[in-house]
């Protein structure tokens, strides 16, 4: 951390990246908290947007349809169903998978939590006016480049170019 303003080094991009999530992440789950939604969390709104539009779906379809990694889906989905807020069933077509759908508790929560969603996205927006780009943009952009590129390659690449690469 920089000690001067107590900021990540900007040169320390994943660190300032975790920063950044962290204050947004830590004032949505405050928020959340502070509405009586005690075992909510904000990694938990995109599952539940998921299930609310698709319907019930394995860990790897809910992987797919958030965005995120099958382990990802499967740890947010077990921290949700100790909350209460899914649960898992057999699918009836494979045996093998199971299912994560919605449960009574988390319909009952639903105007509580649509309502802090609206609230979120008119902060983000107010806090995307202060930015010389929408952040979610910009964040696209980096996605977009390094699928395009990843950045293991960019890092190696400039490795060789100063004569760090491996040794032949």
């Amino acid at each position: 951390m920089n000690s001067e303003r107590n900021q990540p080094d900007p040169v320390a991009v994943g660190t300032l990246l975790r920063h950044v999530l962290e204050l947004l992440e830590g004032d949505v789950a405050k928020v959340y908290e502070e509405q009586g939604l005690t075992e909510y969390r904000p990694r938990f709104s995109p599952v539940v947007r998921a299930l609310l539009a698709e319907g019930p779906l394995s860990v790897r379809d809910l992987a797919s349809t958030v965005g995120v990694t099958h382990s990802a889906a499967s740890q947010t989905a077990a921290q949700m169903a100790r909350a209460g807020l899914v649960t898992h069933t057999p699918d009836p077509l494979d045996a093998r998978r199971r299912l994560v759908g919605l449960t009574p508790k988390a319909h009952a929560l639903l105007p509580r939590i649509e309502a802090e969603w609206e609230a979120t996205v008119a902060a983000m927006a107010e806090l995307d006016a202060e930015l010389s780009m929408p952040l979610g943009e910009l964040l696209r952009e980096v996605a977009q480049a390094v699928g395009r590129r990843p950045f293991r390659e960019r890092v190696a690449a400039a490795s060789r170019g100063r004569g760090g690469g491996p040794p032949s």
